[in-house]
């Protein structure tokens, strides 16, 4: 069994990524895993600050206190981290990236500022098709932490809440919640 956390960057709890992340979460838990879905909207969570303060109390590892600390707990333990959200100006959503960039205080706790390796997925939803961005930045950030990737769900096409409904890109997240071993 694998530990699974979702960190969904999307605002709207019942849209098209929540939709593609309902998808994988069916497929991986009838594998048999363990999943943990963050909606980040719905949190509170600052902006990093730079600061290099972290790392010096494993359990609360940020100098902010904010729902990080709900987060990281389950980021530790997880063996696969889920990256969703829609597409905003053809990158990932502000919420995703406060929340990832807020993960550097775990690497600080490392003294070479080694990040936890893991697996992970990337999961969005857009308008349109203009994805080329976020997938650079996606397999430069694997690239550069040291993550192995486990696949992509892009779904263009999709902008109102429901428009998803009877897409085949829902089959293909489930398919890969599932493909997981």
């Amino acid at each position: 069994m694998k530990k699974i956390v979702i960190l969904n960057g999307s605002p709207r709890k019942t849209g098209n990524t929540a939709a593609l992340t309902a998808a994988f979460t069916r497929g991986a838990e009838a594998a048999g895993h363990q999943v943990t879905e963050f909606f980040l909207g719905g949190m509170k969570i600052g902006g990093c600050r730079g600061c290099f303060g972290g790392g010096k109390d494993a359990e609360h590892p940020c100098v902010q206190k904010d729902d990080m600390d709900l987060i990281y707990p389950a980021y530790r333990e997880a063996d696969i981290v889920v990256l969703a959200s829609p597409l905003y100006y053809w990158t990932i959503s502000g919420q995703l990236k406060a929340a990832f960039d807020r993960l550097f205080a775990v690497a600080e706790c490392d003294e070479n500022y080694a990040n936890p390796v893991k697996e992970s997925v990337l999961i969005m939803a857009a308008e349109g098709d203009g994805f080329a961005e976020s997938e650079f930045w996606y397999d430069h950030l694997e690239e550069h932490i040291g993550w192995k990737s486990l696949g992509k769900v892009l779904c263009g096409g999709v902008m109102n809440i429901g428009d998803i409904e009877g897409n085949a890109k829902l089959a293909e997240a489930e398919k890969l919640g599932a493909s997981i071993q």
